[in-house]
């Protein structure tokens, strides 16, 4: 694992956002939903998720969670990925979703 200083974290955005909507993504390589999410002061921003495993759409809907907004949009199949969704893989290999235990402001940073 390389080593990175604390000003190379600091340029890292994670930022929390509510989940607004969630949509079906079929063309997909991998099953994967397209999530709406606001992000407060930085808009409202969409990215995919391969998140179908563990969450219904409808478990989804007004959860916050975290996202790196800083990222470079990134091209996904036919759709344009503008944050990343953070989580981390079970033993199964299944995303859970890095979520907040208490409600913050949309936007807040991660400190």
């Amino acid at each position: 694992m390389e080593e990175i200083s604390w000003n190379d974290f600091e340029k890292v955005e994670l930022r929390a956002g509510t989940i607004l909507e969630v949509f079906d993504y079929p063309e997909a390589r991998k099953p994967a939903y397209k999530v709406k999410v606001d992000f407060g002061e930085f808009g409202i921003k969409m990215s995919s998720a391969q998140i179908t495993t563990l969450y219904t759409k409808e478990q989804l809907i007004d959860r916050q969670i975290v996202g790196v907004v800083n990222f470079p949009k990134k091209q996904i199949g036919k759709f344009m990925s503008e944050f990343l969704v953070t989580g981390f893989a079970d033993e199964n290999g299944a995303i859970v979703l890095t979520t907040l235990n208490g409600k913050v402001p949309n936007g807040s940073r991660m400190i």
